[in-house]
């Protein structure tokens, strides 16, 4: 039996590094008390108010509940990008007359703060998860719009010429060639709004929520808990991580000839 040899590269020691100092300069300025320890609250403390959450839970709930409820809203919001922003724009990099609907509409509200009109989300659709999900699914839509639109403009116009030409029709040129091709760019977008939307996550259970990893954030600063906010956003930073590395492993899977043609 061949055993498998884990070599280490010199960006994978960079990166271990890069942490190491950060960690240590994070212990140094508690140690020392550089700044106040109400505002940056020591490793240690943060580590056993994680450890605090995860037996007892944060007002009332288990970090399990908060984490549902934030995962529930995500997730609700990007599988409605993706069945809306991924067709249409396909739709729209193949069809000039699509995206002249719809590309100045995108462009329109993608620059602006989702906490404008956050507030008009809640009058128009409530104060329950449906105002938090169309915000998540607003800001979700836009990168993922764009990544597909500037996917279809990049193919090789010969290729989808040369099916034409051997009798293709214009779905087997869609799905033969055009969709394949536009995968890599697509799978960009949707990373690219996984984590627009997680940073949306934090405004959108601002208002009206009781639950949640950003509406944990947000409680515990109105306390002046720095330990709870520490550990919060450190949840967030590392569920993301794994979030990107799971869709990363399945377009590893479905588009594995990347890099290869």
């Amino acid at each position: 039996m061949v055993k498998k040899q884990f070599k280490i590269t010199v960006e994978q020691i960079m990166t271990t590094l890069t942490w190491i100092v950060i960690l240590g300069g994070w212990y140094t300025i508690t140690k020392f008390e550089i700044v106040s320890k109400t505002l940056v609250p020591s490793p240690s403390k943060v580590f056993t108010s994680f450890i605090n959450i995860l037996k007892d839970g944060y007002s009332g709930d288990s970090i399990w509940v908060h984490l549902g409820a934030s995962f529930q809203r995500l997730f609700t919001a990007l599988g409605l990008a993706i069945v809306t922003a991924v067709p249409l724009g396909l739709l729209s990099g193949y069809y000039k007359k699509v995206r002249a609907i719809i590309d100045s509409v995108v462009e329109f509200y993608r620059p602006l703060p989702p906490l404008a009109y956050y507030t008009l989300l809640v009058l128009w659709l409530g104060i329950d998860n449906t105002s938090k999900v169309t915000m998540l699914y607003l800001a979700g839509f836009a990168p993922m719009y764009i990544a597909c639109v500037s996917a279809v403009t990049k193919i090789n116009q010969d290729y989808i010429l040369s099916a034409k030409t051997l009798g293709a029709t214009q779905n087997q040129v869609f799905f033969k060639i055009v969709l394949p091709a536009c995968l890599p760019e697509i799978f960009v977008g949707l990373r690219t709004a996984v984590g627009v939307e997680y940073t949306t996550l934090v405004a959108a259970e601002m208002v009206a929520a009781t639950s949640g990893i950003g509406w944990l954030v947000l409680d515990a600063s109105k306390f002046l808990k720095a330990d709870i906010m520490f550990v919060g956003i450190l949840i967030m930073g590392i569920t993301g991580i794994l979030i990107d590395v799971v869709l990363r492993l399945i377009e590893n899977k479905m588009v594995f000839w990347k890099g290869h043609v």
